[in-house]
This record gives structure tokens, sequence and C-alpha cells, in this order.
């Protein structure tokens, strides 16, 4: 592919709240979005985990190197967006990190990543929703 490629949408409803304390991340945006019928959508989070499994996308392995560790920090950004994979909700996000000192990690957001505390803004988008397919130049599962 070498242009931009691009589908519209229009906005649908609009959902703030809090997600679930010991509750995976994930999940539970899963759940929802299965819950009220969302297809496709963007959304963000802020609060804290107390545990976290983040990676990175290895281009030559084509794999994703993943890293778990059990840790209270704040979320200091995370955000993605729900498409469709298999006909079902699927979540792809990006987190950052923070400690007490203010140092970061962040990278693509696996589960189990915990939540400690944490509020969710997400804007539904309606049309005819993007499934994911896998793509043989990357290995990745992507719009297609």
């Amino acid at each position: 592919m070498k242009e931009l490629s691009c589908f519209e949408f229009q906005q649908g409803r609009i959902f703030a709240g809090r997600l679930p304390h010991g509750g995976d991340l994930i999940n539970s945006i899963e759940e929802f979005c299965k819950k009220v019928s969302i297809r496709m959508a963007a959304f963000s989070v802020i609060g804290a985990v107390s545990s976290y499994t983040i990676g990175a996308y290895d281009q030559k392995q084509q794999v994703y190197v993943t890293f778990k560790e059990k840790a209270a920090l704040e979320i200091i950004s995370c955000m993605g967006n729900v498409s469709l994979k298999d006909g079902k909700p699927f979540i792809h996000a990006h987190i950052l990190l923070a400690d007490e000192q203010g140092k970061t990690i962040g990278g693509h957001l696996f589960s189990e990543t915990i939540i400690y505390a944490g509020e969710i803004n997400l804007q539904e988008l309606t049309g005819k929703p993007i499934e994911r397919s896998y793509d043989n130049d990357t290995g990745l599962m992507l719009w297609a």
C-alpha cells in the first residue's frame, strides 16, 4: 500500500465512565462494547494500574515481545480504538505509565493489565465497521 487508506464515519454515542477496580483493562473495554453493541470507536483512559503487560512489535521476526510486571503506576496516557476481528469487538491500544519518580514506560497494551482506578472516554463511530485481517507485508492484523 503506497497511499493513505481512510474510511468515513459519523459520531455516534459518547460514553464516559469508571473502569472496574481489579479488572483487566482490555477485557473491561471489550465487554462493555459487546454489551452496548459498539463495533467501532476511539477511546482514551486515565488512572492507575496495579500490574501491566506491554510490548513492542519485532518487525524482523514479526512477533510481539512482551513484558509483564506487578507495579503500582499512573496511566499518563492510554489511547486506542475498537474495530472488529472475527466479527467481535477488538481493542488495539497503546499506554504510557509512570512511577512516583516520573520514570515512564510504555508500549502496546496487552492483557493482563490490571486496573487500580480508571476513567474512560469512548466515542462510538457509526458507519460500516472496519474488520481486521492479516497483512502479509507486516504479519499484523490490520484494518483492511
